[in-house]
């Protein structure tokens, strides 16, 4: 393992010189940990991790780089802070991110390696593999939206990572920007899920670490059933949220909006998002006009008819953007191979959708009374007929009756200061 001894940034022992400082780079055991005001840097936890600089401080805890000296490996370690160590549900969640992680070793979750506590600095440690890149989060804000083929890929990686969790009841819950890690290589970026403290476990035997009707995750990529409560909710409150990340990245906007939580909340209990095509009009990439079908179908408030899988998400995209195959196939191709495959399909995909026929008038009518004639009356025919098949089987109208009872639901709430709305922390 070497060392940058400008900024003690550790690389691989392949590596020659720190990007960031310029400086060149010598082994780890030659390189004093420069003086901090922090007590931890220079010192070892835990008897073998080894810690090197201040990486990121959160809600929950101070996160450093450090070095596993038993395994020679890059390492980032939490330690969580000491309000934190005293919840007991806090500490359960960081024990259950553990668990899981170990049930999920996949190329597209961070890899989480170990959490205890260290008895003689009295501290609680989660420790993870280090990574080299950036959150989803900080990529939108620079470059406001993101290129089709780059989209692709990392949705598909995204879904790869999250069939295996839903596979094994696991449903993210939390989901959003800056929980997704673009580690930048030769071939493109490849995905990191990050933080599955707030899993939801569907398992039959799974302990319950959240009281029934308390809100957990972050508003603006809130599935409705998610917002609500639900002791239903399921792997589908996850695609929803990848279709807000996903409408995000195309458009630049959020499809929900609000001033706080509750009013986003009621956002997405009560409106429809603009169509994709429309909201990023004059962006900075083209907007296929199937996006606005992918899209409204991912984000549907009734679950029971929502895309059914992060993979079938992901594929609609992928077939939207006119390429052939699906997310398993994306996934793993070099981002200049599907930046060129959607090239080649963009003239096809950017055409406009056929226009409805127009009602022609009666002139046998009475007044105010139209006509639809030809295939537009059958296609008016067939819409009603679905209409009420759709009521008949359950699925609500595109502006469920049960909204107006939830928003009545929510103002009486927010007026009290009921809702329990937790933003968490990483």
């Amino acid at each position: 393992m070497k060392s940058c001894p400008a900024c003690q940034r550790t690389y691989p022992n392949d590596a020659g010189f720190c990007p960031v400082e310029g400086t060149a780079l010598i082994f780890t055991s030659m390189v004093p940990v420069a003086a901090s005001d922090d007590p931890r840097i220079g010192t070892r936890l835990a008897g073998r991790y080894e810690i090197r600089r201040v990486v990121a401080d959160g809600g929950m805890g101070r996160v450093y780089e450090g070095i596993d000296k038993q395994t020679d490996s890059r390492i980032a370690v939490k330690v969580l802070h000491a309000d934190v160590a005293k919840d007991d549900v806090a500490l359960e969640r960081f024990k259950r991110e553990y668990e899981i992680s170990a049930n999920l070793p996949h190329d597209y979750i961070v890899s989480v390696t170990d959490f205890h506590r260290d008895q003689d600095a009295a501290v609680w440690l989660l420790v993870m593999e280090y990574l080299d890149g950036e959150e989803l989060r900080i990529a939108l804000k620079r470059e406001k939206g993101m290129a089709p083929a780059r989209l692709v890929r990392m949705l598909s990686q995204v879904a790869l990572g999250l069939d295996e969790a839903h596979a094994k009841q696991f449903v993210h819950r939390d989901l959003k920007p800056d929980n997704i890690f673009l580690c930048g290589t030769r071939e493109g970026d490849v995905v990191k899920l990050l933080d599955f403290g707030s899993v939801k476990d569907k398992n039959k035997d799974a302990k319950k670490l959240t009281v029934l009707g308390t809100t957990i995750g972050s508003p603006y990529y809130m599935a409705p059933e998610q917002a609500q409560g639900l002791d239903t909710l399921d792997a589908r409150a996850d695609v929803f949220a990848l279709a807000a990340i996903a409408y995000e990245c195309i458009t630049g906007f959020v499809p929900f909006d609000g001033t706080n939580g509750p009013s986003i909340l009621l956002a997405i209990l009560t409106k429809d998002p603009i169509p994709p095509t429309k909201r990023g009009a004059g962006g900075r990439f083209p907007i296929p006009p199937a996006l606005d079908d992918v899209l409204e179908e991912a984000l549907v408030k009734n679950p029971n008819i929502r895309t059914r899988t992060v993979g079938a998400l992901a594929n609609a995209v992928g077939h939207a953007y006119g390429l052939a195959g699906d997310h398993k196939e994306w996934a793993r191709l070099p981002t200049s191979d599907l930046e060129a495959r959607c090239a080649e399909a963009l003239p096809r995909v950017m055409q406009p959708r056929p226009q409805a026929p127009m009602a022609q008038a009666d002139p046998f009518a009475s007044p105010g009374v139209a006509l639809v004639g030809g295939q537009g009356m059958a296609d008016a025919f067939a819409a009603s007929r679905q209409a009420e098949l759709g009521e008949a089987a359950g699925v609500p109208p595109a502006r469920p009756t049960w909204v107006v009872a939830v928003a009545v639901a929510i103002g009486a709430l927010v007026v009290g200061g009921g809702i329990a709305l937790f933003f968490v922390g990483k």
